[in-house]
């Protein structure tokens, strides 16, 4: 296998081929990696890579983040959040807490976490508090998070759960109507923990070149080439370029502390809706820990319907694939790291964020330099 970055770059601009072949990321950090890396610059102009759904703060449930501020605003409670989620907006009347930070502006008492560890040592440190730990994020989240579960946790501490798959959400995007995707890069980090083989069904289902790759450049044109050779070839199969770590099936042990700590049920997908099939929540047997259900006032169905995304933004097209982050009418303009609307200029996986911050500006001359 070539793992020079400058001799695949070569190995790719001698392939023969002159139509556009448009190539989906699932994963934010492969979203970083190749912007920051500034590989569409240096790749071949036929090569579309486009960023796909693989940022979780940007899908989370806007009545989710609505539940936690709430229970934050009007409960006892210490709630604990990673820091991506603190300024993600929801949609409330002007003058309402659009976000984690501004209730915490208005004296709620939330924190920021950088792992599930912390949220047991806060619970265990002050057990005359109800720690409410609000969880966001995919299979390589919400593993460590089962990880702590598997060993109990005392009764003070209670999980808000908004935790999603990935592969329903590709599954989804690749059998829309509107999917148009000529090649998949999978996630390395989750094919660590589920295996590489959840991947098939891209290749066997929908005839789709598909490489799991890691989060280095070498490791993302070697899928990358692996894929366009597919299409070439028209030879369609499931490649790993990430070897060092991803094995076809995967953590089994991280395996089965997920499927001990959690039921998987249908799942909203922030400006997606609900894809079946697609969301961790606590197993039956812990639910003395539920959030949801010790605090079950704040369970607004009427939110599910305000669950869009704000208005004008145009985070939900980009996380589908259907647009580039400078498209949107506000990126760059009322829309910023600074003064976000959307989610996907909040997260550091978020592709409106990314774009920004290795210097993609809204301008006809840099986009015309990236369609």
């Amino acid at each position: 296998m070539v793992s020079d970055a400058k001799q695949l770059l070569k190995l790719i601009h001698q392939l023969p081929i002159t139509e556009t072949i448009r190539v989906i990321n699932v994963c934010g950090g492969h979203e970083r990696s190749i912007t920051h890396a500034g590989l569409r610059s240096l790749l071949p102009k036929y090569i579309d890579l486009i960023p796909g759904p693989g940022c979780p703060v940007c899908i989370c449930p806007e009545e989710d983040i609505y539940q936690a501020i709430q229970i934050a605003l009007h409960e006892n409670v210490i709630l604990l959040a990673f820091g991506d989620l603190f300024r993600v907006p929801v949609n409330t009347p002007i003058n309402g807490v659009r976000s984690l930070d501004e209730a915490k502006a208005k004296g709620a008492n939330i924190h920021a976490i950088a792992s599930p560890i912390e949220a047991l040592s806060m619970a265990q440190k002050h057990p005359e508090c109800t720690i409410v730990f609000f969880v966001a994020g995919f299979e390589t989240t919400c593993a460590p998070v089962a990880a702590m579960l598997s060993e109990g946790i005392p009764q003070n501490l209670l999980l808000l759960m908004s935790g999603r798959l990935t592969w329903p959400a590709v599954n989804m995007l690749l059998n829309s109507d509107e999917q148009n995707f000529d090649a998949l890069i999978a996630p390395g980090h989750v094919a660590t923990i589920m295996g590489f083989e959840q991947w098939r069904f891209v290749t066997t289902k929908y005839q789709i070149p598909t490489a799991v790759a890691g989060f280095t450049s070498e490791s993302l044109l070697c899928a990358l080439y692996s894929v366009l050779r597919q299409h070439i070839e028209n030879t369609i199969f499931l490649d790993n370029t990430y070897t060092q770590v991803v094995q076809a099936s995967g953590n089994l042990k991280a395996q089965q502390l997920l499927t001990r700590a959690f039921s998987i049920v249908d799942a909203t997908w922030r400006g997606i809706g609900i894809i079946p099939n697609s969301g961790y929540e606590l197993a039956e047997h812990l639910s003395a820990n539920n959030a949801r259900l010790y605090f079950p006032e704040y369970t607004h169905q009427a939110r599910k319907n305000a669950g869009t995304m704000p208005p004008g933004c145009d985070c939900a097209k980009v996380i589908l694939g259907q647009i580039k982050p400078h498209a949107c009418a506000l990126y760059g303009r009322t829309c910023s790291p600074r003064t976000p609307i959307g989610p996907c200029m909040v997260s550091d996986e978020g592709a409106c964020k990314i774009w920004w911050s290795s210097g993609i500006e809204n301008t006809e001359d840099k986009i015309s330099l990236l369609d």
